[in-house]
């Protein structure tokens, strides 16, 4: 029987506290819940259609959506899906992340050995100091970075099902097209999020090539290296734990010369492969944290 790919999804408005870490000897750590490491806020949350989009909560606008997403953030075992490619959520911390020049932040998914699906990450400074993320984003240099199969200029259109329970047909932008396969196991009317009153929206973004591969019996989705949300990477994840670590000092302008940031202020997760392995459907960056190391 093959594996099937699961996240906890929690529905309610109950209170619900935060479980903080800190970043010691190398290894991400529990620490006492008041001390507030994690993102305090969910500023967008606007997934690529995906397995476990509306499927125990049905959203109809983004502020409904951002409040979901953050008290699936602040509760332990829970966290969003980003569906398919381009799918992201952005989040923000009650004071700067410092660039240290050593690991700053990480990013908690729920990967494992045979099952990567990594998402880049990106972060922005409030320069102008009005407490939104409108600034600059700088992506996160990873080790597919500069890589000729790595697209930096990807974008997927995904359309609205005309009929409940259809796959989501998609574009993009190197004249392909495809379809978001529906998987039987799954009972909400639609894969497409229900806050996005288009017809189509087109996500745009980093694209790693695919590595995700079927051995006969099972699907595999192998890791990159390193730098990337939800990926079982041995260089920026510590054991015991299963946070991606980052490093400010990382960040890239477009011509991929170093943004220079001395700290941060808001972050943001994108799903960065385009992909779907049979049964276990599409490739969807989880997050289920996102925390600052050095508080």
């Amino acid at each position: 029987m093959p594996a099937v790919k699961k996240l906890v999804l929690l529905a309610g408005c109950a209170t619900l506290s935060i479980t903080s870490s800190c970043n010691k000897d190398g290894v991400i750590v529990a620490d006492d819940p008041a001390d507030k490491t994690a993102c305090s806020r969910v500023y967008e949350y606007l997934p690529a259609p995906g397995q476990f989009i509306n499927e125990q909560v049905v959203l109809r606008t983004m502020d409904e959506a951002c409040a979901w997403a953050e008290k699936q953030l602040a509760s332990p075992d829970a966290g969003v899906s980003l569906g398919g490619f381009g799918g992201y959520i952005v989040v923000g911390f009650d004071r700067p992340v410092i660039c240290t020049g050593g690991y700053d932040f990480a990013v908690e998914g729920n990967a494992f050995a045979t099952s990567s699906e990594p998402g880049i990450v990106w972060v922005m400074e409030d320069t102008n100091g009005n407490g939104a993320p409108d600034d600059a984003w700088y992506e996160l240099r990873g080790s597919e970075y500069g890589k000729p199969e790595t697209l930096q200029e990807y974008a997927v259109t995904y359309y609205r099902p005309a009929e409940k329970g259809a796959g989501v047909a998609w574009t993009d932008n190197l004249g392909r097209s495809g379809t978001l396969e529906r998987l039987n196991f799954h009972t909400q009317d639609s894969y497409y999020p229900a806050w996005v009153g288009a017809d189509s929206y087109t996500l745009r973004g980093t694209r790693l090539e695919a590595r995700n591969y079927s051995d006969g019996t099972k699907w595999i989705a192998p890791p990159y290296e390193w730098g990337y949300a939800d990926n079982f990477s041995t260089a920026d994840r510590p054991a015991e734990s299963n946070a991606n670590m980052f490093r400010i000092a990382d960040a890239v302008q477009s011509d991929g010369e170093p943004a220079g940031l001395a700290s941060i202020d808001f972050v943001k997760i994108q799903t960065g492969v385009h992909a779907q392995s049979g049964e276990l459907g599409e490739i969807s960056t989880e997050v289920f944290a996102v925390r600052d190391l050095n508080r």
